[in-house]
């Protein structure tokens, strides 16, 4: 069967990865000039399956007013001017509430469980190399609150067998042991031991590289121009100039889905949250991560690689534009000039910022369309690497006409149509 994956970031690689391993033809098509060069190119870091968390949360209104009032806020919200923006936002508060949000904690838990599983698999089959480590993730409490507040997330973790410990600030140290000096700051810690760390690039290039020696053929720098279709049935896209035409399509384009399926009629709700990362390089390795920690408080993930600390973080609604903003920077170096002092040198850091395609509800968009060979794999939001197999995995079984491996009937796009 001939497939076209729109989109060359982790999800649309790991999309064409099992197409590919299942035998199809299949060509990914994508308006950069390689892969992972936004979205995927440097992002927290983290594998964070049992961190799976909705930003939708029951109490996130009212923070988020106390948020938007402080000057390190994880939340920044700017009008983009866009009626979207605001029916996005909407949406989003209407999912914070404990019901919702622990139906979609559920649904995100299954998907990451579900992706450890696949990246499990991949590494024994594979071998791939991207600075990985398995060594846990550790969630830091600075206040009581926030203690009390992870056991809602304790009980479905509990649900699906996701191993933890709750940790007293004394016992942080065993697993981060450069915390040892700020333990006095934290109230508590939650320590998920099935979680990893790598770069997320890296790993797409060579998870690529696999694809391409299995067949697939990736088409850059050409934008998505239009859609053929007629009868419920894509028969074509355009892309750069030139036609492309397949027997089934999966979009995984991240932030710009929306705007790429607007033209089909498809009202995908997936808003750009822009995030922001620094890149360090790391000078004291005792003094550095161990693995991946995440500070509650400003909800920033410090992880880290083999000769860096990547520290991402902060929420910010403002469009489209791509800007690197110094107030930003600051909250990310706040962070880590706080837990690790002497870790790295912020000299020589790199600043970046990339958009994450969220859903009100947090929950990826996979699964089938109106259109009867048109297929989505995005809105991951923060964790589209840590969902990226499990969903590619899954988007490439309902492409395809196979059994998925997990329930899926809840992750479609028809569960925003009324």
């Amino acid at each position: 069967m001939e497939i076209i994956v729109l989109g060359a970031g982790v999800a649309g690689v790991s999309t064409a990865w099992y197409l590919a391993e299942a035998g199809h033809r299949v060509t990914v098509i994508d308006r950069a000039a390689s892969v992972a060069v936004e979205t995927s190119f440097a992002n927290a870091g983290q594998l964070s399956y049992g961190y799976t968390t909705p930003w939708a949360a029951p109490g996130i209104p009212q923070k988020a007013a106390k948020w938007l009032m402080r000057p390190h806020s994880p939340l920044i919200f700017k009008p983009d001017g866009s009626l979207f923006q605001l029916r996005w936002l909407r949406q989003m508060l209407a999912n914070c509430n404990p019901a919702s949000y622990h139906l979609n904690k559920e649904r995100m838990v299954r998907v990451s469980e579900y992706s450890r599983e696949m990246f499990r698999r991949l590494e024994a089959q594979t071998g791939l190399a991207f600075e990985g480590r398995h060594q846990g993730t550790l969630q830091i409490f600075r206040t009581h609150h926030e203690v009390a507040a992870a056991q809602k997330d304790m009980q479905v973790l509990d649900e699906y067998g996701v191993p933890y410990r709750l940790l007293e600030p004394a016992d942080v140290s065993q697993y981060e042991p450069a915390l040892a000096d700020v333990a006095h700051k934290l109230a508590g810690a939650l320590y998920l031991p099935n979680d990893g760390t790598g770069d997320c690039h890296l790993f797409t290039r060579n998870l690529a590289a696999l694809c391409v020696e299995k067949g697939v053929v990736f088409e850059f720098n050409r934008s998505i121009e239009c859609f053929e279709h007629s009868g419920g049935k894509i028969s074509a896209v355009w892309a750069g100039g030139q036609r492309f035409e397949a027997d089934r399509y999966v979009c995984a384009l991240g932030s710009f889905s929306r705007p790429a399926m607007a033209e089909l009629g498809l009202d995908l709700p997936v808003y750009p949250v822009k995030g922001y990362s620094l890149t360090i390089p790391i000078t004291h390795s005792a003094a550095a991560p161990v693995s991946t920690v995440i500070d509650e408080t400003y909800k920033v993930a410090l992880t880290r690689f083999d000769n860096r600390i990547r520290v991402g973080g902060m929420a910010e609604l403002s469009g489209y534009h791509i800007h690197l903003s110094p107030k930003r920077r600051e909250t990310l170096e706040l962070v880590v000039n706080d837990l690790y002092p002497q870790g790295g040198d912020l000299g020589r850091a790199e600043f970046w910022s990339g958009l994450r395609p969220m859903t009100p509800d947090s929950t990826p968009i996979i699964g089938a369309t109106r259109f009867e060979n048109l297929f989505m794999n995005t809105g991951h939001g923060t964790l589209g690497w840590t969902m990226s197999l499990g969903s590619g995995r899954l988007a490439a079984d309902l492409a395809a006409g196979a059994v998925p491996e997990i329930r899926y009937d809840d992750l479609a796009l028809s569960r925003y149509i009324r």
